[in-house]
């Protein structure tokens, strides 16, 4: 007992107490953290895996081997998860046929797909993640604030309140009535096609939440139509087209009744 209370007073027994603590709590990590981690990194790699196989058949032709591109689609290097996530999960891709833009149809693969897809396109190079739903869900958004962003950034294609509108050569700025607002948040973070791309430096995280919560305002019964008549929902183009022929009939018929009376009056 007394040797044992002699190391104990030791002036090197606290040191080797400490290195004992240590040694077992590196340890117990190396026992399991690795078991973990190398579950992740496996499940990671299937999907990849999986990811690269799809993009083979369904994607390769268009967009090169390896995603470099071609003559026939864009690099894919670097567009990131939330690129492919729209991309593929509105129908857009892969495209029907050539045209002015990529239309929004059912889509082709299912959503496990679609995330193995987006995890091959992902490891090509860094880029956007698809975003978690607590960013774009519409309950934790400002409507007023994201009405006011939406009329400065978005409304000159999309119409004041998102019901779309044509634009250049074909082209056209889509309806965003039902749009899954995951979509929506991706698109501003990405830029698809025709679209300028809002990343957070210039559109934050709330932002675009902000946004969402107006669309979502604006899609509701009570407020679907406000500010009048929205003749189908066709746009500024439809409702110009409209103003315009409306507008020269009643003056062609206004001229052709002012016409007959005059001749009328010459006669009698």
């Amino acid at each position: 007992m007394k040797k044992l209370s002699a190391r104990r007073r030791h002036p090197l027994a606290a040191f080797v107490v400490l290195l004992l603590a240590l040694a077992a709590t590196g340890g117990l990590y190396a026992t399991l953290a690795p078991g973990e981690a190398k579950a992740d990194n496996s499940a990671q790699s299937l999907a990849i895996e999986e990811g690269k196989r799809l993009y083979d058949v369904g994607c390769a032709t268009c967009h090169g081997n390896g995603g470099q591109g071609s003559s026939d689609g864009p690099s894919l290097v670097g567009v990131g998860a939330a690129a492919v996530d729209f991309q593929v999960g509105t129908g857009r891709m892969p495209l029907q046929q050539p045209g002015p833009q990529a239309e929004e149809k059912p889509e082709v693969y299912s959503q496990e797909e679609i995330d193995q897809l987006a995890a091959y396109i992902a490891s090509l190079g860094p880029g956007a993640s698809v975003p978690e739903e607590s960013l774009y869900d519409p309950a934790g958004g400002d409507p007023a604030q994201g009405g006011e962003l939406f009329r400065t950034n978005c409304s000159q294609c999309h119409n004041f309140s998102g019901q779309g509108g044509a634009l250049t050569h074909g082209k056209e700025a889509p309806n965003l009535h039902d749009v899954d607002p995951r979509y929506i948040y991706e698109a501003m973070l990405t830029g698809p096609q025709n679209m300028p791309s809002f990343p957070n430096t210039v559109l934050t995280e709330e932002d675009k939440q902000d946004i969402i919560a107006y669309l979502n305002e604006v899609n509701t019964s009570s407020s679907a139509h406000q500010g009048g008549l929205s003749l189908g929902g066709y746009g500024p183009v439809g409702e110009g087209l409209f103003a315009w022929v409306a507008g020269i009939g009643a003056l062609v018929a206004c001229a052709v009744w002012i016409g007959a009376r005059s001749t009328k009056a010459r006669k009698s």
